[in-house]
């Protein structure tokens, strides 16, 4: 027989048993659907914490620290560590190494980080808040070239800062973002919140309230700070007018900038601060003019990163970069999708007893017409050949509509979890991901397991003696 009768013999034996076929056919639908959703929504989360680095370009990004802390030293925080760790020997961050840094090649910027801890007010209300000091040249990068509204200060010494609509949102001050889902609840009528244009918030003035540690009081009285600390600290209000906003973030953001308020460093060097604004300031031995914490650099391209790292600590110097951590992370994404697969796979093999048990009451029924098929000069082969096509079409078929049915579902659950779960004022985030080598490997795979699950059955329509076949009635 030609390859074309086998097949149409074979979806011909399938409409003859409808409803068989059909419900055989619903548990493959529903194991594929099963299947294709749970990886979708591993792919989708992976899709949006990916998308959220690239967007933010952190994979390019490098922190240089003055030494190394290890993991054993925080998990051991013994005062010999904290000891040893204050030994260790340390290359300081000046000036020299940042222009060493910004010379090599490849590295787009270098910059020291500096985090100023202040309070911002703003018509009676305040929120605790930290000031970073960035420079003006940051602006051609990711996040700080795409604002709300407004623009970021073209220059080192403007006298403005650009705020984070989360910030502007504790004084009070609900930013539309033009997303149509920005509202007021109960509570924040309650605390005398209200919605606001961005075009009203540009040009306003909030208030930086900082402080400094009054020394030279502290020097005169040092009871001061075992008594009433608030005289031990010298308070500064410094008003400046917002001129840009940065975007709100979603619900996978990285967390791009360490500072909801940021400033140019000229503007900066006007704000009182405390003599430490990071972890790399206390476990120093004291910060020494001209010295920083640590420094950031941003590489024009990610397949420069592992160089640039060389150099780096060929200077004596501790890099962290987002991207050494990449394996970790596809690693952590592999074990989640494969969990989720094992899950749809299990409906998947429920599935295949049923594909097993068609085909083998199909055995049963047709004993006669095999007996005839073969008394005719029909092969084993054929036989078999006619049995992997039943189990072939259910897979398919069922393959292509468990697709549809996946698909549907994880639209509703997407709509479900935007709506009732993330939020009315989070942006709409698509949790499922439908990329083509998983339509491709859900028809593959279930197409597999059909024709594995039809293996058995063809094998016992095969072997069946055409005289016994015969007889049967």
């Amino acid at each position: 027989m030609k390859v074309g009768d086998l097949i149409k013999l074979g979806f011909e034996n399938l409409w003859q048993t409808k409803l068989r076929s059909i419900l055989t056919i619903l548990g493959v639908v529903i194991g594929i659907g099963a299947l294709s959703s749970m990886i979708s929504f591993g792919s989708g989360i992976q899709k949006n914490i990916t998308d959220a680095f690239e967007s933010n370009d952190l994979f390019t990004s490098m922190y240089i620290t003055p030494t190394k802390i290890s993991l054993s030293d925080i998990e051991n925080p013994s005062v010999e560590n904290v000891r040893n760790l204050l030994d260790r020997p340390k290359q300081p961050l000046n000036d020299s190494i940042l222009n060493l840094l910004r010379e090599l090649d490849h590295v787009a910027i270098a910059y020291p980080e500096i985090i100023i801890p202040v309070h911002l007010r703003k018509d009676g209300m305040e929120t605790e808040a930290r000031i970073q000091v960035l420079p003006s040249a940051v602006q051609q990068f990711k996040p700080y070239n795409d604002l709300l509204a407004g623009r970021f200060y073209q220059h080192d010494s403007v006298r403005g800062m650009v705020v984070s609509w989360n910030y502007l949102n504790e004084l009070g001050l609900v930013v539309d973002d033009g997303s149509g889902k920005i509202s007021l609840s109960k509570q924040d009528s309650v605390e005398g919140k209200r919605i606001v244009g961005p075009e009203e918030v540009l040009g306003m003035e909030i208030e930086i309230v900082s402080a400094s540690l009054d020394v030279s009081g502290v020097m005169s009285n040092p009871m001061q700070l075992m008594g009433d600390t608030k005289q031990a600290f010298k308070e500064k209000v410094i008003p400046l007018p917002v001129i840009g906003i940065l975007k709100k973030p979603g619900p996978f953001s990285p967390g791009s900038y360490k500072g909801g308020c940021l400033l140019p460093p000229q503007t900066a060097e006007s704000i009182p601060r405390l003599n430490f604004s990071s972890v790399w300031d206390l476990l120093g031995k004291g910060k020494q003019e001209g010295k920083y914490s640590s420094i950031y650099v941003r590489v024009d391209d990610i397949r420069e990163v592992e160089k640039i790292r060389k150099k780096v600590e060929d200077m004596g110097l501790n890099v962290f970069s987002i991207s050494d951590q990449i394996s970790e992370i596809k690693r952590g994404f592999l074990i989640m999708d494969s969990i989720l697969g094992a899950l749809g796979t299990v409906a998947l093999l429920i599935a295949a007893l049923g594909i097993i048990n068609t085909m083998i009451m199909s055995i049963i029924e047709r004993r006669r017409e095999i007996g005839i098929m073969k008394s005719i000069g029909g092969s084993e082969a054929n036989i078999r050949m006619i049995f992997f096509v039943e189990a072939g079409a259910i897979g398919l078929i069922g393959a292509i509509f468990g697709l549809i049915l996946g698909w549907i579902f994880t639209k509703i659950a997407n709509f479900v979890m935007n709506r009732f779960i993330l939020g009315d004022d989070q942006p709409v985030v698509d949790l499922f991901y439908f990329p083509m080598w998983l339509i491709v490997g859900a028809i593959i795979f279930s197409l597999l397991i059909s024709l594995l699950a039809g293996l058995y059955p063809a094998a016992r329509a095969a072997r069946t003696d055409p005289i016994k076949a015969l007889r049967h009635d």
